[in-house]
């Protein structure tokens, strides 16, 4: 799920190759007995007119993309449309075992998955080869169009801290929320906000395997991905063959309790940060101490609150570290920096921040507070926000407001709510996987066995101890051949009694620390699995 808009560090992810594609589409898979009516099932989109992708990435693993037409409402099918832009990779095997499309979602909601065709690349054992791999930007995001854009320099450096310890914090950030809200109410866009739900999302997927011309789908979801993946396999579960839900989004919490609930892990997970600089102090100098590191992060915010070093103030520093939250990669740079700031060289945590304005900057976060805003009804109550994040605050501060500023918008969108799914994979036929590290902040673990309780055909694998974010792909063989291995045969390890774990992997593992005064360094693990950009496009879509 999606949470901070910061820089992306670069993540030391070793290169995969990604082949070039060719050959038609793969052959259709026949479609088990039983029919699930939805509003979709009367839109019959027309072909995709496949041509040259723009990113050159995707050029050059051979991809085309095209533009997918579809109902900006699925109620009125013969109404107004919109564009989806596709990308797809065409299976590498011999037509004969070919194994049918799959779609690729990042997460966010709100981040672009076109480039996620080339996924199949990374799955080892050649996992990948049998799939056309289809990645998208689902109806307001990247390429698709209309783009849903509201105010590019929303992120700029220079804003109010996000502890509102003085009325006019509180004032600053209600009136940057509501304006917020406002902007998107009137952008070029705007047309999307009363149907652009997750269950538009799906009708949009599902719409895109009729104009491939498949009967199921195959799909590897990522975050709110995986939550995409647990909505279409309710409202179309006779499309559903073999699905991959990394980081998995608990369907109880649809979305106010959710940020509530991630505010606590993160919290948790910052903690086990500074306590691994502290194991590293031959490399960092700053003692061996965890917990005097941690409140000297706290030492510099309360510094930055009082006293911004030009537009850098205690809001970017406690975006920056967001990152070390959700994933291990860059733990190393991250602690270069931190070094650097504690000696009084405030440069590189400046330079890591970056500047996060430009032309549609605002996109992925844009994106994402359409759907999470209109997914359900949030409460209007004031009172109910302050006292819910004080209270979380005063236990678990790290992230407690940040994330509550960072759905304020919510407050006054204009749009009309929807009622969550109730998530069903009881009629799912085939077994999915699913895949969780014990301490993921951004789905925490719990989300992961309530999902599995629901599809009773599930098998979940538990990277224990772990404190990444869907960090599948990311060369832990005990994880990334089971993959591979579904993904190539349909085998899934046997599903143990109880509502626990049915595989016990090891985590992603933390990159080497290296010297603060080393000349070089590497910027996180050297991992084999996913080329440095797929995981950062990933990355990007759950905002760090």
């Amino acid at each position: 799920m999606r949470k901070l808009v910061t820089a992306v560090a670069a993540v030391g992810i070793l290169g995969i190759g990604v082949g070039t594609a060719s050959g038609a589409l793969a052959a259709p898979q026949a479609r088990p007995a039983g029919n699930t009516t939805t509003a979709a099932s009367s839109y019959t989109p027309p072909p995709i007119d496949w041509g040259t992708c723009v990113k050159a990435s995707l050029q050059a693993a051979g991809a085309k993309c095209g533009l997918l037409t579809v109902p900006l409402d699925y109620a009125k099918p013969s109404g107004e449309k919109i564009q989806i832009m596709v990308s797809r990779i065409a299976h590498k095997t011999s037509d004969a075992d070919a194994q049918g499309v799959m779609l690729v979602n990042p997460g966010g909601p709100g981040g672009s998955g076109l480039s996620l065709a080339r996924l199949g690349g990374a799955i080892p054992k050649q996992g990948g080869d049998p799939y056309d791999w289809i990645g998208f930007d689902p109806r307001g995001v990247g390429e698709s169009l209309p783009k849903l854009t509201c105010d590019d320099d929303y992120f700029a450096a220079g804003r109010p801290a996000y502890v509102p310890d003085s009325p006019s914090i509180k004032r600053e950030w209600w009136a940057k929320t509501r304006q917020y809200a406002r902007d998107c109410s009137n952008a070029p866009g705007a047309k999307i906000l009363d149907h652009t739900k997750t269950t538009d999302w799906v009708q949009d997927m599902d719409s895109i395997r009729k104009a491939l011309g498949a009967d199921q789908i195959n799909f590897y979801g990522f975050s709110y991905g995986t939550y995409l993946g647990q909505v279409y396999a309710t409202m179309f579960p006779e499309n559903v063959r073999r699905f991959v839900l990394d980081g998995v989004v608990n369907p109880t919490d649809v979305w106010y309790d959710a940020n509530l609930n991630q505010d606590v892990q993160f919290d948790k997970n910052i903690a086990t940060y500074f306590d691994w600089i502290a194991e590293h102090d031959a490399e960092y100098g700053l003692g061996t101490d965890g917990a005097a590191l941690l409140q000297k992060y706290y030492d510099i915010l309360d510094q930055l609150t009082d006293e911004p070093i030009g537009n850098f103030g205690a809001a970017e520093w406690n975006d920056i570290f967001v990152g070390a939250g959700y994933y291990v990669y860059d733990w190393d740079g991250t602690a270069h920096m931190f070094a650097a700031a504690v000696n009084g060289d405030f440069g590189p945590a400046q330079d890591y921040y970056g500047d996060p304005t430009g032309p549609g900057s605002d996109n992925t976060f844009a994106n994402y507070l359409a759907v999470q805003c209109s997914d359900v009804s949030w409460t209007k109550s004031w009172g109910k926000w302050d006292s819910d994040t004080w209270a979380i605050h005063d236990e678990h501060p790290f992230l407690a407001w940040n994330n509550a500023w960072y759905n304020a918008p919510c407050r006054y969108w204009d749009a009309k709510p929807g009622t969550p799914t109730n998530v069903d994979g009881s009629k799912v036929s085939d077994g999915i996987l699913l895949i969780a590290e014990t301490n993921d902040a951004a789905t925490p673990f719990p989300g992961a066995l309530e999902v599995r309780k629901r599809f009773p055909k599930s098998v979940l694998i538990e990277g224990v101890g772990g404190t990444t974010h869907s960090g599948s792909l990311s060369g832990v063989s005990c994880t990334d051949d089971r993959i591979a291995d579904y993904l190539l045969t349909g085998a899934l390890d046997p599903r143990k009694a109880g509502d626990g774990s049915d595989v016990q992997c090891d985590p992603v593992p933390a990159p080497d620390a290296t010297a603060v005064d080393a000349s070089a360094r590497t910027s996180g693990s050297a991992h084999q699995g996913l080329s440095s950009d797929l995981r950062k496009t990933i990355m990007r879509a759950v905002g760090h």
